[in-house]
């Protein structure tokens, strides 16, 4: 969000409004400015975007192509900051306040987000490269506007208040919306340009978005891309909060997550998988009494795959193995079954170099009902630029793919033994 440069929030206003009464003496009177005050913040904005927003004509003022790709993204924004004061000042039983979102400023919000994010102000400051009573500055001004305490102190650390907490996603939703818009304006400048951050869940690492990128790369040669690793919970915080555009892999249940939406693009079937060599290996049919006769490494409980490994023993009628080592390190597990006649579930993306190099083997199936959607998971609201829309495109297009290949036919099964 630190590409967003120091503009004025009562500028960007006086800019949509500008837009949409379709002239400086129209909407002067909507947003009580007198016309030289409009005429200048429209020039401002114009200088410091480097960007001619309007065509001044006899006639009137006629929008550009960077105004009309601008001022959607300035209206998002200023609705999420209105919806984030509106939600503070009611999370401390205070009565909305018409408007208010003008007098914050984006060195007040930027702070805020600054200090959530460090726990401290000298930390907060430092990263920023400010100082510390700058920092400390801008937050208490905030607070003053709102008329809401934002920050409180838990043992060393400061954290966000609830009232905070409401106000903070809308706040990071509308700096990510304001980014979004001056990449847009940077791409009429490069038409091959543009910033995308993705959450990547294990899934789709190996293979399946390497795959996407590489043709993205080659698509969009200004184009830049941030790729996010993490547990799920934290990069689903952070696509809600802005932060990251879109997920790939595994499709989860979000049905109690009303802000996001999710497309699934293929199917996956988790397979059995040991070293080569494994006693296992070879067998044309395994059984479950095969299975419980060797050690499994599995991360803990709460992982998805977790839950398929449980159902895959159990829908079969035997209890899960108690598990010497759990771990949901790929790298990890794909290091331990080398080392001995261990067995784990795996996509046969996720140790595909393995298999190629003769380390790594696929011993069965684990059956069709443990099969999972892949995909693609974004917020509700979201609107992409040119060049995510583009990223998305190719997903979309290295998913149907696979989807069109069908599956692929692998010699070793284990038979249904319920």
């Amino acid at each position: 969000m630190n590409s967003v440069p120091e503009l004025n929030l009562k500028h960007l206003h006086a800019l949509v409004a500008v837009h949409t009464h379709g002239g400086i003496s129209a909407a002067a009177p909507h947003i009580n400015l007198s016309q030289p005050a409009l005429t200048q913040a429209v020039a401002r904005l114009e200088r410091q975007l480097d960007t001619a927003l309007f065509d001044r004509q006899p006639g009137g003022m006629a929008a550009t192509e960077a105004t009309t790709l601008l001022v959607p993204r300035i209206a998002r924004a200023l609705g999420y900051l209105a919806q984030g004061v509106r939600l503070a000042r009611r999370a401390a039983r205070l009565p909305a306040l018409p408007a208010i979102e003008r007098r914050l400023t984006l060195s007040q919000l930027r702070a805020l987000t600054a200090v959530d994010t460090a726990g401290s102000y000298t930390l907060a400051a430092a990263r920023a490269g400010l100082s510390q009573p700058a920092m400390h500055r801008a937050v208490r001004e905030l607070e003053a506007v709102i008329e809401v305490p934002l920050l409180q102190r838990r043992g060393k650390t400061l954290q966000p208040t609830p009232a905070a907490t409401r106000l903070l996603r809308q706040v990071r939703l509308a700096l990510a919306e304001l980014s979004a818009g001056l990449d847009e304006l940077h791409a009429l400048r490069d038409q091959h340009g543009g910033r995308l951050a993705i959450g990547v869940m294990p899934l789709a690492r190996a293979i399946l978005l390497p795959q996407a990128l590489a043709r993205f790369a080659r698509a969009w040669p200004g184009a830049t891309v941030n790729v996010v690793e993490g547990p799920f919970s934290e990069v689903l915080a952070d696509l809600r909060e802005g932060s990251l555009d879109l997920l790939v892999g595994a499709m989860r249940d979000l049905s109690a997550v009303r802000d996001v939406i999710q497309e699934g693009l293929f199917d996956d079937d988790p397979v059995i998988v040991g070293r080569a060599g494994h006693p296992l290996a070879g067998r044309k049919t395994l059984t479950f009494d095969h299975l419980l006769r060797y050690p499994w490494v599995i991360p803990a409980t709460g992982a998805p795959v977790r839950a398929r490994w449980e159902r895959m023993f159990r829908d079969n009628g035997h209890a899960p193995p108690v598990l010497r080592i759990e771990c949901g390190s790929l790298v990890i597990t794909r290091g331990l079954l080398l080392e001995d006649d261990w067995l784990t579930l795996m996509s046969r993306d996720q140790f595909l170099f393995e298999r190629r190099a003769g380390l790594l083997v696929e011993l069965g199936l684990a059956g069709e009902a443990l099969r999972r959607r892949i995909g693609l998971t974004t917020r509700a609201d979201w609107h992409p630029t040119r060049a995510q829309q583009g990223f998305v495109q190719i997903f979309r297009e290295v998913c149907a793919e696979r989807s069109d290949d069908g599956p692929t036919e692998w010699p070793f099964r284990y038979p249904d033994t319920r």
